[in-house]
């Protein structure tokens, strides 16, 4: 049956945008705020030009009208040139208005145009300010004027209104804005492509990574996908440690399973023989099959205990483990088979309690095997003994008895799988319990150690950096 997945996750996934859409987003998201930010300094630049162009001419026909304002015999006079409005004509028609006054009496002009403080205007330098005609809005140079035998100051006034100015800075905002948005399209257009290009590398990876679905074979092996960009470096290399951990873990069980189907084979043959002769009325028959079960049943949890202890994977928290309580709780295990093989077991160890970090079972199943090929490689009365020492930091553990020990080219061969030594000859077992503790010990961080002490076979366990600042911030077990 499928695995469920968590409520709401296809949900999730169905909501999540494109990465081409978020990377365009991306893109597009500054490129607009940009754009905005030019438009806006944009239209106060054409503004400011618009307005310093006109009335740059406003200013002209202000200084054209002024130049004509004389003196003569007393009374002032002036000659309005048509050139000077003429300057001042465009194709919204905008009106133009004029003023001449000397001091507050007006000469000539618009009556009704604003008049100004003269106190406010500095003589012969023109002024430009905003003000209102008719109800229109109007932009109005002046200047003043001081003449010779003239009680008070000539004030010249020349006004438009503000149509031509608008139209042509609606002209140039239009051209502005069509200009950003053929910039964007531009953009956009160019963008689609350039993510295209960018995304290949990730397309190549998923490709590579689909091709894999496509085999009868699951390929287990590193990708091989060519140069990566920097950023999806990471991702392959993440996703081959995990390929290397899927391909440790069905090594494990493709392994597993060759050794089981290999070892159980005899016993099950044994007990199809037995049972066949049970059938027939051989007494005993029962014995054998009873005796075939056993070694199936200890095959069976030696297997096991060898695949936990080679299992791949982030291991458990480790635990404060007291040394001496797995000790005792082995030789409780093993006192019947002790006594029956008449072994005794004498445990040395220290008074204080001994601690190391790492996992109960593994501790606990190392020694039962140690245990147990002390036990049954011995001879009737032999000993076995468990010694605990603790010294600098490191805890050993070692189990020795005084039986036949090893002949010395074996040395080489012990813990390796279904290897059966020469003094195994005519003896139960599977050659398992040896491969057992070198791998649990390995998983533990320690180091084990394999000697003949003549008489005798001792096996030595390191385990080093136990200290008790350490095993104190494990905590208890």
């Amino acid at each position: 049956m499928p695995a469920k997945r968590p409520a709401g996750t296809e949900n999730h996934r169905g909501r999540a945008l494109a990465l081409r859409t978020r990377l365009l987003a991306a893109m597009l998201a500054p490129l607009l705020g940009i754009a905005v930010l030019l438009g806006l300094a944009g239209a106060t630049l054409i503004a400011d030009v618009v307005r310093r162009t006109n009335d740059r001419v406003l200013g002209g026909a202000l200084g054209a009208v002024a130049e004509t304002v004389q003196v003569e015999r007393g009374e002032v006079t002036m000659d309005l040139p048509a050139a000077a409005f003429g300057m001042l004509e465009n194709s919204e028609r905008d009106n133009v208005y004029y003023r001449i006054a000397v001091g507050e009496r007006l000469l000539t002009g618009y009556a009704g145009l604003s008049a100004p403080r003269i106190a406010d205007l500095a003589i012969d330098t023109p002024r430009f300010r905003y003000a209102s005609y008719r109800d229109q809005p109007i932009r109005i140079a002046e200047v003043r004027r001081d003449l010779p035998r003239i009680d008070g100051p000539v004030i010249v006034q020349v006004a438009e209104t503000l149509d031509g100015r608008h139209a042509l800075q609606r002209r140039l905002l239009v051209a502005l804005l069509l200009g950003e948005v053929l910039l964007v399209g531009v953009a956009m257009l160019l963008i689609r492509p350039a993510l295209g290009w960018s995304l290949r590398p990730l397309a190549r990876l998923r490709g590579t990574v689909a091709a894999r679905d496509t085999r009868a074979t699951p390929d287990l092996s590193p990708l091989d996908t060519g140069p990566l960009p920097v950023e999806l470096r990471p991702l392959a290399e993440a996703f081959d440690h995990l390929l290397a951990r899927l391909d440790t873990a069905t090594a494990g069980i493709r392994r597993f399973t060759a050794d089981a189907s290999h070892q159980m084979r005899t016993p099950l043959a044994v007990l199809k023989v037995q049972v066949a002769l049970a059938r027939r009325g051989d007494p005993a028959a029962l014995g054998e099959i009873a005796d075939a079960a056993d070694r199936l049943e200890r095959l069976v949890t030696q297997l096991l205990a060898l695949a936990r202890a080679e299992e791949a994977g982030a291991s458990p928290p480790r635990e404060r483990i007291d040394v001496r309580e797995v000790v005792v709780a082995v030789i409780n295990r093993r006192i019947g088979q002790a006594i029956e093989a008449g072994v005794d077991i004498h445990l040395d160890a220290p008074e204080a309690d001994v601690a190391i970090a790492g996992h109960r079972t593994l501790l606990f199943e190392i020694l039962s095997n140690l245990l147990d090929n002390a036990i049954r490689y011995n001879g009737d009365g032999g000993m076995v003994t468990i010694g605990i020492a603790e010294a600098g930091g490191s805890v050993t553990l070692s189990v020795a008895d005084n039986g036949p020990g090893l002949p010395d080219d074996d040395l080489d061969r012990v813990g390796q799988r279904f290897v059966r030594l020469a003094t195994s000859a005519g003896r139960e077992g599977s050659g398992l319990g040896l491969a057992i503790v070198r791998s649990a010990t390995q998983r533990l961080g320690g180091r084990i150690e394999f000697r003949n002490t003549r008489p005798g076979f001792r096996v030595t366990l390191h385990f080093d950096d136990v200290g008790t600042d350490r095993i104190a911030a494990i905590g208890p077990d």
